[in-house]
């Protein structure tokens, strides 16, 4: 379960988290601050996700945030008097969030429609999918209150774009809508004004029929790149290896040569 006490100040109905079959739907659900990351909202969001990814019954997670947007970024009304020790203290268990969602063993979708700024961009480049409206707004924002990136976005924005359009997001401040996002690969799929949702449930759903080993192996292997070619050959023959032992493995084979749907259970 989520760890309540770490969230004392926010109401628990400000991240919703909801069941689908073997998805699990978290929805940032504070619109009067158009979903800006609270830093108790960002510990419920954290240990939500947390749960979910230790969940056997959860094969897939989606994050998206009410009312037409996604997340406005960091809630900038409690960064006063905030000491550089402070903040680096901040950022570091802010990370915790990152780490879970690029290194934890379940696919994470986000499903983005209106603004995702700043914290929120970065929230959504972390995702292993990005599923996009083409109404939706991609900004950096933090020069706009003399910040730098951060909560990863500096690692996973160049990944997803380049360094080309990463300093066009990221340095001139541009602003992305939802096909320029899937233009470029901020998004991997654009769709239509409130449908960002449906398709990202979609792509959960599909994702959730997959053999979990084998998903959770390659986001491990992605996670650690970049990676030299020797490198990430030897991860491949060490995790394959594996897989060729599971039960997902022989049920895959089986249902593939009986040509029938595969069953897999995650062992």
């Amino acid at each position: 379960m989520p760890d309540t006490a770490a969230t004392p100040n926010v109401p628990a109905q400000s991240l919703l988290s909801e069941r689908r079959g073997a998805i699990c739907l978290l929805t940032l659900n504070e619109p009067q601050r158009r979903n800006a990351l609270s830093l108790p909202l960002r510990e419920l969001l954290h240990d939500h996700l947390a749960a979910a990814m230790d969940d056997p019954e959860v094969r897939a997670i989606v994050i998206t945030g009410a009312e037409q947007t996604f997340c406005a970024g960091g809630d900038l009304r409690s960064m006063e008097g905030v000491t550089p020790p402070a903040a680096r203290d901040r950022l570091r268990r802010a990370h915790r969030l990152v780490r879970l969602i690029v290194r934890g063993n379940k696919p994470v979708i986000a499903a983005v429609e209106g603004d995702a700024a700043g914290a929120g961009l970065a929230l959504a480049a972390a995702c292993d999918l990005v599923i996009a409206a083409e109404s939706a707004r991609f900004t950096a924002a933090f020069d706009r209150v003399g910040l730098m990136p951060d909560l990863g976005a500096l690692w996973s924005i160049p990944a997803r774009i380049g360094t080309s359009a990463a300093r066009r997001l990221l340095l001139l401040g541009e602003t992305f809508d939802g096909t320029a996002a899937a233009a470029c690969g901020l998004a991997d799929r654009v769709t239509g004004s409130g449908e960002a949702l449906t398709d990202a449930l979609a792509a959960a759903e599909r994702l959730a029929k997959g053999a979990p080993l084998a998903i959770a192996s390659v986001k491990a292997l992605l996670a650690r790149a970049p990676q030299g070619l020797d490198a990430l050959l030897d991860s491949e023959a060490e995790a394959q290896a594996v897989l060729f032992g599971s039960e997902d493995f022989a049920e895959g084979r089986s249902a593939f040569l009986e040509k029938r749907k595969p069953r897999f259970s995650g062992r």
